[in-house]
């Protein structure tokens, strides 16, 4: 999907010509991680393209780093950088598909529980596989772990 790639740098134009420069530096930085994604896979004797799934989990990385940031400067007492990397954040976020609501996140894990029938805390990796296969990229990983834990510990 070199469509995000595009757009990617169809924005970052514009926002040098709107001379915005916090998006100039959140899509560079994207951007960035593309380029060290595909350096990363000719290393490996792949072919450097990125399809679509691959730059959404970069694009999904960038903007957990962002969430994990936030979290951490406002536990330290550090209000502006958390407002920034919350700034950051949002102009990712709208790159991203939308991501599902927490009751349709637990109706899928529901799903994902009828289907593995887990036995005890041991099956916790099965269930959070089955889960993630209509998850992944609509929903936030951290959230659906913290869900079937929750939902485990109350079969138990």
């Amino acid at each position: 999907m070199a469509d995000l790639k595009e757009q990617f740098n169809k924005d970052l134009i514009q926002a040098l010509k709107g001379k915005d420069e916090l998006k100039v530096s959140v899509l560079r930085l994207f951007l960035v991680s593309v380029h060290n994604r595909e350096i990363e896979k000719r290393g490996k004797g792949e072919d450097a393209d990125l399809d679509g799934d691959e730059l959404f989990e970069v694009l999904r990385r960038e903007a957990k780093k962002r969430r994990e940031a936030i979290e951490i400067y406002a536990n330290g007492n550090r209000p502006e950088l958390a407002e920034k990397e919350t700034k950051e954040l949002k102009i990712l976020e709208n790159y991203l598909p939308a991501q599902l609501d927490a009751a349709a996140v637990e109706k899928i894990i529901d799903e994902a529980v009828g289907i593995v029938k887990p036995a005890g805390a041991k099956d916790f990796g099965k269930v959070m596989g089955e889960a993630m296969k209509k998850l992944k990229g609509v929903a936030d990983t951290g959230l659906v772990n913290k869900m079937i834990k929750e939902r485990m510990e109350k079969a138990v």
